[in-house]
């Protein structure tokens, strides 16, 4: 290969971060060879890689065990996995495994709480985290959960949610409560539509929970939506709400727990650089001073992970179908799927993930622009971040191996956000669904989760059949 070339791959794909390599021209990913995936299964497809959701979870313990063991944090650490972030049963039952606590946003949540429950999978002692506007549905799923003798803490979206919880058949009920935070001045809205107003929660718990028969409140949540990330706004928020639990803390003995939400980042490009060590060693020891400033027991403190902990177990691979030169300057490689339907952060919500080639590693680069097969404008992908073209090998008319490329952490939120197993723009099948773990010996296992919908299954759902 030319050298120009070489020169080229080395400066646009560096590895600095663990789970990716090229032997023999092909990409790796977690020790998986891509190439003998796609042979065995075909295209497209998605994995999930399900050893990397445990190794997430005990990453972020680690991360604040060692934050809380510098500053001398008297109070434990709890992982909470939100459900929404991927709902599938693999995850949930690897995160169990990995005695990670879990909270829900709506009615069928409580449902899969209740199945694993049944299976023997989930024991009593795991905090069910109950967040989101509450519907009746949602209200009698909470009710089955605590007649099932679950640890379910309902976190209150809105005052009077309480008045349902004050007529639920139990003897006492802990509580959470949502603080409607600030958002980002960047943002259209400056409150979030999430919680209670700060300024009524202290007055709210005085007059309606305080000396209550039956309600504790066990819990403050706040959630910032940018996520955390070192910056002056973040910082600042959350110091509004360490403020906050101090004050309540000294109304009601009761209140245990502070619940810091998600927002925790993933390896979205190559050249991701975040000091997960720093930021988390920063948000206990500011807990922790103003507790100790204020004269107040520290919280439990509980975090809601779901990006961070299911997102780079993720990965959709596809096949260069054919290329297209509209003009002097473009060049079309089609995709055997489209990102609106499989990907649609990255359509609705301009969200990049690591994008590589499979194959090809030893030929000549050119730029060009990836298309998918719907009838959308939009259903393409031209840069790797702002600043950063995308490049791919050259395909020769006549090459006997066709290209390979494959989006890499793209293991939350992607298949609920696309209506998984449903139908899709311009009627394009999901993709087939690969699981990929590993046995006592270390060897990979590779199972179909879902094969690739099928025609018939569409023509069902839109009453053909």
């Amino acid at each position: 290969m030319n050298n120009k070339y070489t020169d080229l791959i080395h400066q646009t794909y560096h590895f600095p971060q663990a789970g990716f390599k090229v032997e023999d021209n092909h990409l790796w990913f977690n020790n998986i060879p891509i190439k003998d995936l796609v042979q065995q299964f075909g295209t497209p497809l998605k994995l999930t890689y399900i050893p990397k959701i445990g190794e997430q979870i005990e990453k972020a313990r680690e991360y604040f065990h060692t934050a809380m063991e510098k500053c001398d944090y008297r109070q434990p650490y709890v992982f909470s996995y939100c459900t929404k972030s991927a709902h599938f049963a693999h995850v949930l039952e690897e995160a169990l495994k990995h005695n990670a606590h879990v909270e829900l946003s709506s009615a069928f949540d409580t449902d899969i709480v209740l199945n694993l429950l049944e299976k023997g999978q989930l024991n009593k002692d795991v905090y069910i985290l109950c967040n989101g506007y509450k519907t009746p549905d949602y209200f009698a799923g909470i009710q089955r959960m605590i007649h099932a003798g679950l640890n379910v803490i309902p976190i209150l979206d809105c005052k009077s949610e309480l008045r349902v919880y004050e007529t639920f058949d139990a003897p006492e009920i802990n509580v959470g409560m949502r603080i409607a935070t600030e958002e980002e001045p960047t943002f259209d809205l400056y409150t979030s539509r999430f919680g209670i107003r700060r300024t009524e929660l202290l007055d709210f718990y005085r007059y309606r929970i305080h000396k209550h028969p039956k309600i504790k409140l066990k819990m403050l949540h706040f959630f910032i939506y940018t996520g955390i990330r070192d910056t002056t706004y973040y910082w600042s928020e959350l110091h509004k709400y360490i403020k906050m639990y101090a004050q309540m803390k000294q109304l009601c003995p009761d209140l245990e727990m502070l619940n810091i939400g998600g927002g925790l980042p993933i390896q979205g490009s190559l050249e991701f650089k975040y000091d997960y060590q720093y930021m988390v060693d920063e948000i206990v020891s500011q807990l922790k001073s103003y507790c100790d400033e204020k004269n107040v027991m520290e919280p439990i403190l509980v975090s809601e992970f779901g990006s961070f902990t299911v997102g780079e177990s993720g990965a959709s691979i596809f096949k260069v179908l054919g290329t297209k030169r509209q003009n002097d300057r473009e060049i079309w490689y089609i995709i055997d799927n489209s990102f609106i339907s499989t990907l649609p952060d990255m359509w609705a919500d301009k969200q990049r993930f690591i994008m590589l080639p499979i194959n090809k590693w030893d030929v000549e680069y050119q730029r060009v622009i990836l298309g998918g097969l719907t009838c959308d404008n939009d259903d393409y992908y031209n840069v790797i971040s702002e600043d950063e073209e995308l490049f791919l090998p050259v395909i020769e008319p006549d090459d006997v191996e066709p290209l390979y490329v494959g989006f890499f952490h793209t293991g939350a939120y992607q298949d609920s956000l696309s209506g998984y197993g449903g139908v899709h723009h311009c009627l394009i099948p999901s993709p087939k669904h690969i699981l990929v773990d590993v046995d006592d010996d270390g060897n990979l296992i590779f199972k179909l989760f879902a094969p690739e919908q099928r025609s018939q299954e569409v023509m069902k759902l839109l009453g053909y059949i």
